[in-house]
């Protein structure tokens, strides 16, 4: 269950935002990302214990979103147009609102900037270098804060503006410091295994 990469820039196939956004609607049941190279990646469908720890990192994110109410909460089915060119899905993400505002983007479409904050998890099937260059690609076009999480190496990488990513072995919690005040992600059930809970 690895992701697959379609190579499109030897067939010099050029898709536009546009195109891409119609090739995921046309193909609901895929989960596509489109790098900044043109090439389309094709992300397997987790399994359930992934599938689990995305829901309690989406449900706790989105309940501070909620009741903070400075930016909104999103989830990974939501396409972002990063400034390279690239469309990613993180796992969990959030975009303040003043940038929603002042942008007016239209709310049935992929959203064309980089959000503020993203999470990536780990899944059991990702290859975690793999995993960091999307962290990289977040900071390199506008992320502000960063966290990827890795409850197979019971860690979690920090990655903020202009500064080396620092490493947490086995945290209780994560604060979402200055970029979302107030946020303190809880890692129980997350970083954890079904068995530890």
């Amino acid at each position: 269950m690895i992701p697959l990469v379609l190579e499109m820039e030897t067939a010099d196939i050029h898709l536009s935002d546009e195109q891409f956004y119609q090739l995921c609607q046309i193909n609901r049941d895929l989960r596509l990302e489109r790098t900044a190279a043109g090439k389309l990646i094709i992300m397997p469908p987790t399994g359930w214990e992934t599938g689990n720890r995305n829901l309690k990192l989406g449900q706790r994110l989105g309940n501070w979103a909620d009741a903070d109410g400075t930016g909104l909460g999103f989830d990974s089915s939501t396409g972002f147009i990063l400034p390279n060119g690239a469309t990613r899905s993180p796992d969990a993400a959030w975009v303040k609102r003043e940038r929603l505002e002042a942008l007016r983007p239209d709310p049935n479409q992929f959203l064309p900037l980089c959000p503020d904050f993203a999470i990536e998890l780990r899944s059991a099937s990702d290859d975690l270098d793999r995993v960091r260059a999307k962290m990289q690609e977040y900071l390199e076009n506008g992320m502000q804060l960063g966290w990827l999480l890795d409850p197979y190496g019971q860690q979690v990488e920090i990655y903020r503006v202009g500064q080396p990513v620092e490493v947490l072995k086995s945290p209780k919690e994560l604060s979402g410091e200055t970029v979302l005040c107030g946020f303190v992600l809880q890692l129980d059930g997350i970083l954890s295994s079904a068995d530890d809970r």
